[in-house]
């Protein structure tokens, strides 16, 4: 394998994550951490007869820059511009400690774990320098995520669960998003219809839909002939609910599946090529010269994907937060999908432990 600047400098003994090839995406952590101060500390802290302040605004602006700080303190951590952070700590009488919550948000390449944590821990550790006077016997416990999303893993909960408070307000986890959605898909390449090579985009398409729950009726192969697309696509439409091409939608003579699109006469739908090109483009340069479209034709939505693995795959981690609601409004059914990207709610705590997955006790 021809050697690279990424791979020589990835056989040092140290260095950051190379991420310069990923795309930007949505990023979020939720952390929690909590304290145990004693009776004595509890008492000054809820009253806020603490001889050096109010701990637990101090705690907020601790965590606070605690996250903006977090490259600063682990050495292979990357440098971030974050979006959001917000620290809530609440009292928690019945154990005598204090619980804190940290939410962490950005649009990068890399996610914000880390950023999470260094705010409970500074906003811990503040409660721990203001409250050792009245009371040294202190300790920290249960600092871990509680929920990551975005980027290549998606959606992620800690295997010990959620509390109760922050699971009703937690974007919940579907694995078969597409289930009960119905597909087909078209490879579009002389190539492989003629048999000089094996089509791999088509299988690689149809494998990541049925991942996600999607039944995908037909995969076929054609050439790279206008008329011929036209035919299927008015042929399958109206049975299928999504009809996605591979191959086709670049800038050659042949690559005819844009203008066939526009010629079915449907709704156009400009947003999708607009993800697809600027998604990839930050690590695929060339997907600007990609004209990949998309269309509503009779009720069934067609998307042209570029006609390689590598586009297929990053097209539909692209498609991925939006299909199942297009799919919603082109049926006019209320979409079950909520954007959970808005504004924090405060989250709570609940005293026992042993959350499961979704807030239920165990």
């Amino acid at each position: 394998m021809t050697e690279t600047t990424t791979s020589l400098f990835e056989r040092s003994q140290f260095h950051m994550a190379d991420i310069s090839e990923k795309a930007p995406s949505f990023r979020r952590a939720i952390a929690i951490g909590r304290i145990h101060v004693g009776a004595i500390g509890f008492t000054h802290i809820r009253e806020r007869t603490l001889p050096k302040g109010d701990v637990l605004k101090l705690a907020e602006i601790a965590g606070v820059q605690g996250a903006k700080l977090a490259w600063q303190q682990i050495p292979m951590c990357h440098p971030m511009l974050l979006d959001h952070v917000a620290i809530l700590p609440e009292l928690d009488e019945a154990a005598n400690s204090v619980v804190v919550y940290a939410t962490v948000a950005t649009t990068a390449r890399t996610g914000v774990e880390m950023e999470a944590m260094a705010a409970i821990n500074a906003a811990l550790l503040t409660i721990y320098d203001l409250t050792k006077p009245v009371n040294p016997a202190l300790t920290i416990t249960e600092a871990r995520i509680v929920m990551k999303e975005g980027g290549k893993s998606g959606l992620w909960f800690h295997p010990d669960g959620v509390p109760p408070a922050l699971a009703a307000l937690l974007p919940q986890q579907d694995t078969r998003p597409l289930r009960g959605r119905t597909a087909a898909v078209i490879t579009l390449s002389d190539r492989a219809y003629n048999g000089t090579y094996e089509d791999r985009s088509g299988p690689t398409l149809k494998a990541l839909l049925e991942k996600q729950g999607c039944q995908v009726v037909a995969n076929t192969v054609l050439p790279d002939e206008a008329d011929l697309l036209e035919q299927e696509i008015r042929m399958l439409s109206g049975s299928v609910q999504l009809i996605i091409t591979t191959g086709g939608t670049g800038v050659a003579p042949r690559d005819v599946t844009p203008q066939v699109l526009l010629r079915l006469d449907g709704t156009e739908v400009p947003g999708f090529g607009e993800v697809l090109r600027s998604s990839s483009a930050a690590h695929v340069p060339t997907s600007w010269l990609s004209r990949s479209i998309a269309v509503i034709f009779e009720r069934t939505l067609v998307i042209a994907l570029p006609g390689s693995v590598g586009g297929v795959k990053d097209g539909m981690k692209a498609l991925a937060p939006l299909l199942p609601h297009a799919l919603d409004l082109i049926e006019d059914r209320k979409p079950a999908h909520a954007d959970y990207h808005g504004p924090d709610q405060g989250p709570g705590h609940e005293d026992d432990q042993g959350y499961g997955p979704r807030g239920d006790k165990e």
